[in-house]
């Protein structure tokens, strides 16, 4: 049985722009093949929630060799996502302090496959910030239907 979702699909705009992807990655070090948020289109600081968009292209890097002739959107890379979501989130702008490296991944589940061409809604709720860990949890939406979610730790290093 799937857990809740963090936020309601029906309340947010996903066209709606509120840190452009050159902005999340003037803050985050990933860039190249690994921006993997094209933007964030919710975020509110009393109930430490965000919400981002992740297009899934077929001109993507990884399309051609990743079932070829049948493409499924790497679930590595989709956790990639929600923790680039958690660290801009914490780190930038719930004032988390250093650079936030992978602590632990729990429960993660993979619900559903996702092929190009689709948008992915990316839902992220901090449950714990402490002065050197983090503690988020992340779903992913396609179209209405949860297709992944997990609960991501991230620890802060000297940066």
């Amino acid at each position: 049985m799937p857990p809740p979702l963090i936020l309601d699909p029906s309340t947010l705009d996903p066209a709606q722009v509120v840190y452009s992807q050159d902005e999340i990655y003037s803050a985050l070090p990933q860039q190249f093949e690994f921006r993997q948020l094209d933007w964030i289109c919710f975020h509110d600081p009393e109930s430490r929630t965000a919400a981002a968009v992740r297009e899934i292209r077929t001109d993507e890097w990884w399309v051609r060799g990743h079932v070829p002739g049948n493409p499924i959107f790497p679930g590595v890379l989709m956790l990639e996502a929600v923790a680039h979501l958690s660290a801009y989130t914490c780190k930038y702008i719930q004032g988390f302090q250093g650079m936030i490296a992978y602590g632990g991944v729990d429960g993660c589940k993979f619900r559903a496959p996702v092929v190009p061409p689709s948008r992915l809604l990316l839902l992220c709720r901090e449950i714990d910030n402490r002065t050197r860990r983090i503690i988020c949890e992340t779903q992913a939406i396609q179209d209405g239907v949860l297709v992944f979610e997990a609960t991501i730790t991230g620890l802060a290093l000297p940066s």
